[in-house]
């Protein structure tokens, strides 16, 4: 009995020293907003005229963008690295980026969630932070940061043809997902945009 009683207690101990490690979602203290990069062009690697037309729009929204009535202006922003097919996310952000005169962080590629979701955690604490990305990598985003993609997008994908959704994940002092205030919200920027 005495054995197992050790035994019992040693692997309570380990386990309660590697809990901690694990239970930081994001970064502490800290609001995390995700958008997809605004309407393809036809050809090449930008925007359309409907896309520049969202850019454009993000100046105000985000200047201005508030939840629950608590003013949530981002002063940090990342976008997708440019690819040789796709500038769409940095162009995305950039009107909204000269506006604040903040320097949109691009040295995360689509599939370096994990590292992103890092970075955050140990350079953003405290910041309101706006992640613009490509939409096929958003769900592993999301993972990476500590949410469920299934809690925010239709059977965890974002739509290929929605472009106007904003994923406000709020975090705690200690990190943690603050799921209960953690939503999609419809921007409501343009018209035809999901009511």
């Amino acid at each position: 009995m005495f054995r197992f009683t050790w035994l019992f207690a040693a692997v309570l101990f380990t386990f309660t020293l590697t809990l901690p490690a694990y239970s930081q979602d994001g970064p502490k203290d800290a609001v995390v907003l995700i958008i997809r990069h605004a309407e393809d062009a036809d050809t090449g690697n930008g925007l359309s005229p409907r896309g520049q037309q969202r850019a454009e729009a993000y100046k105000d929204y985000f200047l201005n963008f508030t939840v629950d009535s608590k003013q949530l202006e981002p002063d940090a922003i990342f976008a997708a690295k440019d690819s040789k097919k796709s500038h769409k996310p940095r162009l995305t952000v950039e009107p909204f980026a000269k506006a604040v005169k903040l320097r949109i962080d691009t040295r995360f590629n689509n599939n370096q969630s994990s590292e992103l979701a890092a970075d955050l955690r140990a350079t953003e604490q405290g910041k309101r932070i706006l992640i613009c990305w490509r939409h096929p990598y958003i769900p592993a985003l999301l993972r990476a940061l500590g949410a469920n993609p299934e809690s925010f997008l239709p059977q965890g994908k974002w739509p290929g043809h929605v472009y106007d959704w904003v994923i406000f994940l709020g975090y705690d002092q200690d990190g943690r997902l603050i799921a209960a205030s953690s939503k999609r919200i419809n921007e409501h920027l343009l018209p035809g945009d999901s009511q």
